[in-house]
């Protein structure tokens, strides 16, 4: 072992002291600093993508272009003198040009085509290429797959639901260089302790009740893709011996928030179909999802480097006609700006000033424990170090 590995595998003085546990009992989860590869990742919006345009995906900068209606990714460095591809431009159908010399490449295969400033002899036209990456468009998003093996279908990497039920409407909000490692940013979504406390006084629980504590497992479904929190008891007040009585209950909140209140509420057969064990459910390589009545939130925790990374939140409704209209409207209205904005907009202030590890873990943290299990039995990633 190198010096500088020993270093990383000895405990810190921090350590010694405490007795933390931290991500080093964990080899692979924590040797994913830039996430896992060989995974498709959502990383902008499809109508957002008018230039070449510059993404940082799992430590690698991509340039991604539109040419005659087909989106391409390719590695954001020309060979030459290692300009950003990205600020180059379309000089023929089907290329990208560099900037500084008018090295061309096919945006197909990364082959270098042309040489403008050297003429059409150029002798090292042909002799070059820039590595590409597999693309996808699906729900007005681009997916972009980086790794060694062969792609499998973006269906593979897609919640089933999304495959089986044609969303109707799909609404959303993507923060790129978000700061903090993106397994920080998996953690709290899938964290079963904080939304009691933290977010007790965000808008988007005005209504809503919420418990003191709950007493939680973590189930994994039948094809071991899902991990989902079940909550065998909630305990809506309590009093702590010595300290006095802790409640969250308010004359206007109710346990079911304005479904229980508002009329025409309704529950999406779709949603209802799925027969889900637990409203909040994570999957590989860092997916979250909740489900709400009439509506499945969803949000991607795509890294970008070790320091941060891209947050993909979406919105999906199944429903038609007045339904969708109405699911429309609260999204704009309510869902956009007080869940996709401040709610979740508290765990990224969260995620940003988190030191961790070294850490010490309590009785709710089964949840990040399954996950971080979940992660050493990653399967596409059996003969690397780690993820990234």
């Amino acid at each position: 072992m190198s010096d500088d590995k020993r270093r990383t595998a000895e405990p810190s003085d921090l350590e010694r002291s405490s007795g933390r546990q931290d991500w080093r009992t964990w080899p692979r989860y924590q040797a994913a600093a830039k996430g896992f590869r060989n995974y498709w990742y959502p990383v902008m919006w499809s109508r957002d993508l008018r230039r070449p345009t510059q993404v940082t995906l799992l430590g690698s900068r991509i340039m991604l272009h539109r040419s005659q209606g087909t989106v391409y990714a390719l590695h954001d460095r020309c060979p030459h003198r290692g300009v950003p591809l990205s600020y180059g431009t379309e000089e023929f159908p089907g290329t990208i040009s560099c900037p500084y010399h008018g090295w061309t490449y096919e945006l197909a295969t990364g082959n270098l085509c042309a040489v403008i400033t050297d003429g059409p002899d150029s002798p090292i036209r042909g002799r070059v290429r820039v590595p590409t990456y597999p693309v996808a468009e699906r729900f007005g998003l681009i997916w972009v797959f980086v790794g060694d093996q062969e792609p499998p279908p973006l269906a593979a990497d897609l919640p089933e639901e999304l495959v089986e039920f044609e969303p109707q409407l799909v609404g959303g909000r993507i923060n790129a260089g978000r700061v903090g490692d993106w397994r920080l940013a998996a953690e709290n979504g899938f964290d079963e302790g904080h939304a009691k406390y933290l977010h007790r006084g965000a808008p988007w629980v005005t209504f809503r009740q919420m418990p003191v504590w709950t007493r939680t497992r973590v189930v994994r479904d039948e094809r071991e893709v899902w991990l989902t929190r079940v909550q065998d008891e909630t305990h809506w007040d309590e009093h702590f011996p010595g300290l006095g009585d802790w409640s969250m209950k308010r004359w206007w909140k109710r346990r079911n928030g304005l479904a229980d209140v508002l009329p025409g509420h309704y529950r999406d057969p779709a949603i209802e179909s799925m027969k889900l064990p637990g409203r909040v459910a994570i999957r590989m390589p860092g997916l979250l999802r909740v489900a709400y009545d009439n509506f499945l939130h969803y949000e991607w925790y795509v890294p970008e480097d070790e320091h941060h990374h891209r947050y993909v939140q979406l919105g999906v409704s199944f429903s038609t006609g007045l339904r969708a209209a109405d699911f429309w409207l609260r999204y704009w209205l309510v869902i956009r700006p007080f869940f996709h904005g401040h709610f979740t907009g508290q765990d990224s202030w969260m995620v940003s000033v988190m030191e961790a590890p070294p850490e010490r873990l309590y009785r709710p943290d089964a949840s990040i424990t399954e996950w971080r299990r979940m992660c050493e039995q990653e399967p596409r990633n059996r003969d690397r170090e780690g993820g990234s």
